[in-house]
């Protein structure tokens, strides 16, 4: 291939991959400022709101991994186009919803054909772009991911706003079935070697988190005590005991539990489910306090949750070049702390009639420390294992920060039930208040754990019979856990 058509075919595998990434990233949380005008057209209590977001989240993180064992067993290509197909199509069902269990099924299928599309994009940009301008393309997919991610609540309020709520579901089709034949032929097809397919732990993740969110979200509603609520969390956490051992056996797994003997990758995921759940569970809450509460209508709820959510896009490129100088640990750290001030600014100011000036240090509070989150995150979760391990890493932090994401609306959205509702502005603010007291603290908590990831120094300062692991220990014994230092750091002590 001439240099030209190698340049023409990474730039079209970055066009391709970014824009269907873009779509599986807004739809996390395009639908929260659409609450609002969903339950009055669609009807439903407060657990069905819910479930309109963690049935995309939930689906999307027990499969994700599992979506990129298909493609590289099956082919990447072949089965990025069937995974986008499902997400297109359950999009337009989503839009077609004449209930709400019919968009919360839509929701459910949307994400799993986000879990299969979303990891095979990142592995076929990957392999289109040489390997001297692979950085800059990486870094370009975050930016879109990123800006997905950001946009979310403005998107969906400005299309609920201007056309309709079945319009956040809408936009996905002619982007999806732009991108089919696109796809089909500019993307090359690829298989990963020795590709296993994990049946048993899937069936076993899915169903544990399941029945432990089911119970969550139902338990205001049905009782604490009740058969259903009590089912869901024994059953639940009996078949997340019976992943963890399935792990522990097999060499095969989804997700080898050997690699949490490492205190870096431990530190980093702990901190990622935490920080998520505190993180989905206020901004579901708070982009519904801004139009229930304040009166704000959804475009103007989405523009004034921006300081947030668009803030990492200014902070992350200064907070990767702080990690680079000083290690990842710290800057995590920072980022997690200045998460939970913001949290629970909002928690003392929260209350009818509040005004957005008593809102906003709050927003850019949560928006740097996302920010500073975001970058560090990454590089750490990649370093705390072997290089062949990496991709197994990446997707295990994607579905942990969605299980968190999914947790965090049930865990809040329970708090808000019991102490609040929906019947007037003062009911909804006593129910937020203590709710997003619990993200607050989540969120503090993923602060304490991250500062149990190693530091640079102590890498650099390990004993020598410490360094002298084998390459095989890397990511899965004690070295590993000294992931401060950089991958040619990691190279340089093994090779002693």
């Amino acid at each position: 291939m001439t240099p030209s058509a190698a340049r023409g075919s990474a730039a079209w595998a970055l066009v391709i991959t970014g824009a269907a990434s873009f779509m599986a990233a807004l739809d996390n949380l395009v639908v929260t400022t659409a609450l609002p005008s969903i339950r009055e057209d669609l009807g439903g209590a407060l657990e069905d709101l819910e479930w309109t977001v963690n049935a995309y989240t939930l689906t999307f993180a027990v499969l994700l991994m599992f979506g990129a064992a298909l493609g590289d067993r099956f082919g990447r290509r072949r089965l990025f186009l069937a995974g986008l197909t499902i997400f297109t199509g359950a999009s337009a069902a989503a839009a077609l919803s004449p209930g709400i269990d019919a968009l919360i099924a839509a929701r459910a299928v949307q994400g799993v054909g986000a879990a299969i599309m979303m990891p095979l994009a990142l592995t076929l940009l990957t392999a289109a772009v040489p390997a001297e301008r692979r950085g800059a393309a990486l870094g370009i997919y975050g930016a879109i991911t990123g800006l997905a991610v950001a946009s979310g609540p403005l998107v969906g309020g400005s299309l609920t706003e201007h056309f309709s709520w079945d319009w956040i579901f809408w936009l996905n089709v002619p982007i999806g079935l732009a991108l089919l034949p696109l796809a089909r032929l500019r993307l090359k097809e690829s298989h990963g070697p020795g590709a296993r397919l994990d049946i048993p732990g899937t069936v076993l993740i899915s169903g544990g988190l399941f029945g432990i969110v089911y119970a969550l979200v139902n338990a205001n509603a049905e009782g604490w005590t009740s058969t259903t609520v009590l089912l869901g969390l024994f059953a639940g956490t009996a078949l997340l005991v019976a992943f963890v051992r399935h792990g522990l056996r097999r060499p095969d797994v989804t997700l080898p539990m050997r690699l949490f003997k490492s205190r870096a990758f431990t530190g980093i995921n702990a901190a990622s489910l935490l920080m998520f759940l505190g993180m989905f569970g206020s901004i579901f809450l708070l982009s519904q306090f801004l139009q229930g509460v304040l009166g704000y209508s959804p475009t103007e709820a989405g523009l004034r949750m921006l300081p947030w959510t668009a803030m990492p896009l200014l902070v992350s490129p200064i907070a990767g070049l702080v990690s680079d100088r000083v290690g990842g640990r710290p800057v995590v750290a920072t980022g997690l702390a200045l998460q939970a001030v913001g949290l629970g600014w909002f928690a003392l100011v929260i209350e009818p009639g509040v005004s957005y000036a008593a809102q906003l240090p709050a927003l850019i509070i949560s928006g740097i420390g996302m920010g500073l989150y975001f970058a560090p995150a990454a590089s750490l979760v990649m370093s705390s294992v072997r290089p062949a391990e990496q991709g197994i890493a990446s997707g295990a932090n994607n579905a942990l920060r969605e299980v968190g994401g999914a947790l965090g609306v049930a865990i809040l959205g329970a708090v808000f039930a019991a102490r609040g509702g929906y019947e007037s502005a003062d009911t909804f603010a006593d129910g937020t208040v203590p709710a997003l007291w619990i993200g607050a603290g989540a969120v503090a908590l993923a602060a304490l754990t991250a500062l149990i990831i190693p530091g640079r120094r102590a890498g650099r300062t390990a004993p020598i019979g410490e360094g002298e692991k084998t390459a095989d220990a890397v990511g899965t014994g004690d070295s590993a856990d000294r992931t401060g230092d950089t991958d040619e750091e990691q190279r340089e002590r093994v090779a002693v």
